[in-house]
């Protein structure tokens, strides 16, 4: 009977268990307080669906997020996600550093603030003008594919 008042809860199968396993462990608790011995089958029911209700709320306080609340602003970053940057920047520098000499001073070049001119570049690295763009972007995809698809990264 027991179980029957439990599954219609629609718990678990572990916390039905441990629900059946409270309400008698209540009775045992209250064995002296019950008046009408004829009346223990009701007083199972009700306590096994009260314990029931009880597991319900206690489960939903337990559900996680889907995902975690932000720090607030200015609050340093935890650990993990700093040691994760971390992880991703090697990765990074390994990738970049697979790349040719030519491809990383482009790259390097077309990254300082404020990037210099196609002009300047050609001049610099004796690359004509129109093959700059075409050799960044093949730069970028090799770098994109030496990476994995590594998270927090453009694909």
């Amino acid at each position: 009977m027991l179980r029957a008042v439990v599954r219609g809860h629609r718990l678990s199968s572990a916390d039905a268990a441990d629900v059946v396993q409270t309400t008698w462990l209540r009775l045992a608790e209250n064995l002296d307080r019950l008046e009408d011995p004829s009346r223990v089958g009701a007083w199972l029911a009700t306590t096994a669906r009260r314990e029931s209700l009880r597991t319900l709320r206690k489960l939903a306080r337990e559900l996680p997020a889907e995902r975690p609340p932000e720090p607030p602003h200015g609050e340093v970053a935890p650990v993990d996600r700093r040691l994760l940057q971390a992880d991703r920047d090697a990765a990074l520098w390994a990738a970049f550093a697979r790349l040719s000499p030519r491809e990383q001073r482009l790259l390097r070049m077309l990254a300082t603030d404020p990037p210099p001119s196609y002009k300047e570049i050609g001049r610099t690295l004796a690359m004509p003008i129109g093959s700059i763009g075409p050799t960044r972007g093949r730069a970028l995809q090799r770098l994109r594919r030496g990476l994995g698809g590594l998270d927090g990264l453009p694909a």
